[in-house]
C-alpha cells in the first residue's frame, strides 16, 4: 500500500478546498433521412466542441477491457471524477475547468453504459468490481501511478469501494451525496416486481428490466428536464398527472412536474446535450447499476468490517433526506468506517442553489 506522506495530505486537502469552494456538490438527429453513422459523427463533434468550451479534451481510452471515452484537462496530479445517474463526464464541466486552473490532470469519464463509452448487454456486466476496475484502470490507461477519486450519487459507491479494492493506487477519496456506510450485514433483496398497493419507488420500479428504460427512452428531454427539475429547489413545476402514491398508478415520468423553467444552473442547450447523449446510448446501462445490488453483495464478502484509509471527505446536503433523514453527520461519524476523515461538509440546499444560479 502507497503511504501518503505529509505532502499528500495536503495536497489532498488543498484538493478537497478546491472541490467544495469551485462548485463542487455540482433534438435528436435520427430524422429526417440522417444516418446513425452520421448523427454519431456529429453528436461526437459536438461533444469536442463543448469540451473545448471548458478547456478539456476528448478522446477514448481502453479500461477493464472496455472503452471509455474521457474528458481531461490540466497536468500534475490526476484526479478522476465519476459522474452519478442519469449524468455523464458533461456534469463535471466546471470542475475539470477549476481543477485543471489549480494544477490538476482533471479526467471525467462517460461510466460504463454512457455516452460514448461501452455499453454491455448483461446486467451482470454492470457489478460493483467492474465498476471499481474501470476507475482504477484509468490510472494504468494514463500511465499515472495513483489518483484521487471524486464520486456523485451512484459515483460515490462506485469511489469508495475503489479506495478499498485498489489501495495502492488511491490516494484520497471524494464521496457527494451517498455515504460509505460499510457492507450490510445482511443480503439485500429485491423483488422483480412492486406489489401494486406499495407505494412507488424509483429503485423498486428499476428492478424489471426492460420497463424503466422504456418509458425513458420514449421521452429523454422531458424526463431529464423533469428529474433534474425535482431535485432542484425553488424552481417552479406544474403539477405532475399522476398523484396516486401506489405502484399501479403509473411509472415514474408522469409523477414528475413539468417544469414551468429550467433550474438557473441548467440551460436549454446543455439539456439538449444530455437529452441527445441519452438518445444515442438509452438508459439501460445507468439503470442496470440499479439491478445488481444483491450481486455486488455476494461479490465482496472480503470487505466485510473494512474501512476508508485514505483521507477522505464526504460533501452532502441539508435537506437531502435520502439517507439521513433529519440526522447529523455525527452518528455516520462515530460509526468510523472512514479511518481519516478529513473534513464533513454539510450544505445548506440554499447555498447550493445559490451557487449553481446563472443570475
Amino acid at each position: 500500500m502507497r503511504i501518503n506522506t505529509n505532502a499528500d495530505s495536503n495536497r489532498s486537502l488543498l484538493l478537497f478546498s478546491c472541490i467544495f469552494l469551485l462548485q463542487a456538490c455540482q433534438g435528436n438527429l435520427l430524422s429526417a433521412g440522417v444516418s446513425s453513422e452520421l448523427s454519431t459523427s456529429i453528436e461526437e463533434e459536438n461533444t469536442v466542441r463543448l469540451a473545448a468550451e471548458y478547456g478539456a479534451q476528448i478522446r477514448t481510452i481502453q479500461s477493464n477491457g472496455i472503452k471509455l471515452r474521457i474528458a481531461e484537462a490540466g497536468e500534475g496530479p490526476l484526479v478522476i471524477l465519476v459522474h452519478g445517474w442519469p449524468e455523464s463526464w458533461f456534469s463535471w464541466r466546471y470542475q475539470i475547468q477549476a481543477l485543471a486552473q489549480a494544477g490538476y490532470h482533471a479526467v471525467a469519464p462517460d461510466m460504463r453504459g454512457y455516452g460514448g463509452s461501452t455499453i454491455p448487454d448483461a446486467i451482470e456486466d454492470y457489478n460493483i468490481l467492474e465498476l471499481a476496475a474501470d476507475v482504477a484502470g484509468i490510472v494504468d490507461a494514463l500511465n499515472e501511478e495513483s489518483a484521487t477519486l471524486v464520486g456523485h450519487d451512484w459515483g460515490a459507491p462506485i469511489v469508495w469501494q475503489t479506495a478499498l479494492l485498489y489501495p495502492d493506487i488511491i490516494d484520497a477519496v471524494v464521496g457527494m451525496s451517498v455515504p460509505y456506510r460499510g457492507r450490510s450485514q445482511s443480503r439485500p433483496s429485491r423483488e422483480l416486481r412492486q406489489a401494486p398497493e406499495d407505494d412507488f419507488f424509483y429503485t423498486a420500479y428499476f428492478q424489471e428490466p426492460g420497463v424503466a428504460e422504456s418509458e425513458f427512452d420514449a421521452a429523454p428531454r422531458s424526463f431529464i428536464a423533469r428529474l433534474f427539475t425535482s431535485r432542484s429547489p425553488g424552481t417552479p413545476t406544474l403539477p405532475p398527472r399522476v398523484t396516486d402514491p401506489r405502484a399501479s398508478a403509473g411509472g415514474w415520468l408522469a409523477r414528475l412536474g413539468e417544469p414551468e423553467r429550467l433550474p438557473d444552473w441548467l440551460s436549454e442547450s446543455e439539456l439538449d446535450y444530455y437529452a441527445n447523449e441519452f438518445s444515442r446510448a438509452g438508459f439501460s446501462g445507468g439503470i442496470n447499476y440499479y439491478r445488481n445490488s444483491a450481486r455486488n453483495w455476494d461479490l465482496t464478502s472480503s470487505l466485510a468490517g473494512a474501512r476508508i484509509q485514505q483521507p477522505a471527505l464526504f460533501i452532502w446536503l441539508f435537506d437531502d433526506n435520502r439517507f439521513f433523514g433529519s440526522a447529523n453527520m455525527e452518528p455516520l461519524a462515530q460509526q468510523a468506517w472512514v479511518h481519516l476523515l478529513a473534513r464533513q461538509v454539510a450544505i445548506p440546499v440554499e447555498t447550493f442553489s445559490n451557487h449553481f444560479s446563472r443570475k
